[in-house]
């Protein structure tokens, strides 16, 4: 059975202006947008973050949309480098279907002025501002690793890698 061709919520080295993008990712990619992960926190590894699951945690970073053609080799090629293999218990990384919240809808509403008539329901468009959720593969620390992060991690307090200097 074939994994669904979900996009991806990057949140380290593979976000914009980080070395694993232009490696991976640059011209690849159909879509890359400003996103958040509820329900995980980030800790500092060796060059690279973990999200590890946890309650009342978010983390901020991008959803990435593949283009079609190159979603099949893109996906193994993040498994490689996230050192993912399934069932593997030596994963450092897990790859899980997670909810993340895309960027807000800025769009105005088709068959009107995009101000509306303040219901949010003109052609039946979405609200202005509304987040939507998507589903996502998201790269979590695998359990091991979670454990050993909480016990002696350091906490990326901001849950954004980019701000973490």
């Amino acid at each position: 059975m074939s994994a669904p061709e979900l996009p991806f919520f990057v949140y380290g080295t593979l976000r914009p202006g980080e070395v694993n993008h232009d490696l991976l990712l640059r011209g690849r990619t159909l879509r890359e947008e400003p996103a958040r992960l509820a329900g995980a926190v980030l800790y500092q590894g060796p060059g690279y973050p973990y999200a590890v699951e946890e309650p009342g945690g978010t983390i901020t970073g991008e959803l990435v949309t593949p283009l079609p053609r190159t979603y099949v080799r893109l996906l193994a090629e993040l498994d490689r480098l996230e050192e993912y293999v399934p069932g593997d218990p030596r994963n450092l990384y897990e790859r899980v279907e997670r909810e993340v919240a895309a960027p807000p809808v800025t769009t105005a509403p088709r068959g009107g002025d995009g101000r509306g008539d303040g219901d949010g329901e003109e052609g039946g468009a979405v609200l202005r501002g509304a987040s939507p959720v998507v589903r996502a593969w998201v790269y979590v620390a695998a359990p091991a690793v979670a454990d050993r992060l909480r016990a002696r991690g350091k906490l990326i307090e901001s849950g954004d890698w980019l701000t973490r200097r």
